[in-house]
């Protein structure tokens, strides 16, 4: 499999009210995998310690987890998408991109292609809740937020990557 980790996008984005996100920024790889498919993303995420873990697409709606950092490889298709919940911005993703988000960042499907395929993959022993920035949800998320550790590995670059460079 051929991957490319030099196209990095990082973004940052500032506490939305009911979503928080964090101070760690967002990594974007842009053609992170230069002939992607779903096989392709499971065969790097779980290569680089980052078990893969479902195959769908992103929820229509702002959500965040507040238990785990999350990564998306986008293996086909096309979207675009909100990052950083409803005061947050719109990105564009094509088969081959890979985004990080950190635990507690917003994010959200506002259009895709009809062959659009997602990969998710957690750090190990990790599993996502689904947090909808919802009255109470806060201060307990941001609690859980606080305490998800750093991974150990970068979900493209495995040892050496923008997330442990970036989040460090």
């Amino acid at each position: 499999m051929r991957v490319n980790v030099g196209s990095v996008a990082l973004e940052h984005f500032a506490d939305g009210g009911g979503v928080p996100n964090t101070t760690l920024p967002t990594v974007i790889c842009k053609g992170a995998v230069r002939e992607p498919s779903a096989e392709a993303m499971e065969a790097l995420f779980d290569a680089n310690g980052w078990p893969s873990a479902w195959r769908w697409g992103v929820y229509d709606f702002h959500h965040y987890h507040s238990t785990t950092h999350e990564c998306l490889g986008i293996a086909q298709g096309k979207a675009r998408l909100m990052l950083g919940g409803e005061s947050g911005r719109v990105f564009e993703v094509v088969a081959g991109d890979v985004i990080v988000l950190p635990a507690g960042t917003g994010h959200k499907r506002l259009e895709a292609s009809g062959d659009f395929l997602v990969v998710g993959a957690y750090p190990p022993g990790c599993s996502a809740d689904l947090l909808r920035g919802e009255a109470g949800e806060r201060p307990e998320a941001d609690k859980r937020i606080a305490q998800v550790p750093l991974p150990l590995t970068d979900p493209v670059g495995g040892a050496a990557g923008p997330v442990l460079e970036h989040w460090g």
